[in-house]
């Protein structure tokens, strides 16, 4: 498992959870399903939640605190990702969009900062709730 290659034993226990999840997941219900594994302290599931965001195998959706496996695979970026989220179903999609990507990076805002770390949430209604 290419994914899985140089990580940690709490850090595979901890992605393997969140690719298997269908839903963003909280960091105490990541907890809640890897204490049989040997992971019982809040600090080891934030130590490899932190690490796996910096690895750029997963993100952080910041408006609810929660973390899905990167959809990507060609994803190399820790520090830049871009969602739509269904505010009916809650579904999170990660978007995958060059011209997007490409507007970003070399964006930057009237006094002149130039931005090294984005995270977008786009809302709206997926196909199947509209």
């Amino acid at each position: 498992m290419q994914r899985q290659q140089n990580l940690t034993k709490n850090q595979k226990i901890v992605l393997d959870i969140i690719e298997k999840s269908t839903e963003p997941l909280k960091a105490y219900s990541i907890l809640s399903n890897v204490k049989k594994k040997g992971i019982n302290a809040p600090p080891q599931v934030y130590r490899a939640l932190d690490k796996l965001v910096d690895m750029g195998k997963i993100h952080k959706i910041e408006s609810k605190n929660a973390f899905v496996a990167c959809q990507n695979s060609n994803c190399k970026v820790s520090k830049a990702a871009a969602f739509s989220i269904c505010e009916s179903c809650e579904e999170v999609t990660e978007i995958d969009n060059s011209k997007i990507s490409k507007y970003l990076s070399s964006f930057a805002d009237k006094i002149g900062m130039k931005y090294k770390k984005y995270n977008l949430e786009f809302f709206g209604l997926c196909k199947k709730c509209k």
